[in-house]
């Protein structure tokens, strides 16, 4: 079960493939500057998973203008995100959780793509989270399966509660 709102947000140091290299990914280093929407998937190069960071893609704009960095995040390695982030126009930073350190301190971890496929192994649910300034938990939702997207008008609206 997802983190409550409310909950001191984990903070985690994942891996980033960029043009410059492996990067270092931290949800701190936006505290006391910006807000922060985390989104877990369950794995790139999948049909839902693509169109909804293509769709976040498309609407950045309306993040930044809220003050908000999204970070999508996955148990994919950082090389796999980065070649399905330029595949398909990607846009927002992608982050390893290969070891599901991130996912299970979130509560978002699951076996088997969310009972869909016997022995897929564990990886992490469709979750959205909104952290604000101050890393506390402002919205959490995980969806009912890894089918079903975030409600995206709730993650903005919790977002626009926070400037």
């Amino acid at each position: 079960m997802a983190i409550a709102v409310g909950t001191k947000a984990p903070d985690f140091t994942l891996k980033s493939k960029q043009a410059s290299g492996l990067v270092d990914v931290k949800l701190s280093d936006n505290f006391g500057k910006k807000n922060t929407v985390l989104l877990f998937f369950p794995a790139a190069f999948t049909g839902v998973c693509t169109k909804e960071l293509c769709d976040i893609t498309a609407g950045l704009g309306q993040y930044a203008s809220l003050n908000a960095d999204v970070i999508g995040i996955s148990v994919d390695g950082p090389f796999a995100q980065e070649a399905w982030a330029q595949k398909e126009k990607i846009g927002i930073t992608l982050a390893s959780d290969l070891n599901k350190t991130a996912a299970k301190a979130y509560g978002v971890l699951v076996d088997d793509l969310g009972g869909l496929i016997p022995g897929f192994g564990s990886t992490s649910a469709r979750a959205a989270f909104v952290i604000d300034k101050n890393g506390v938990v402002q919205y959490s939702e995980q969806t009912a399966t890894v089918k079903d997207l975030p409600n995206f008008e709730a993650v903005k609206g919790a977002l626009s509660k926070l400037n």
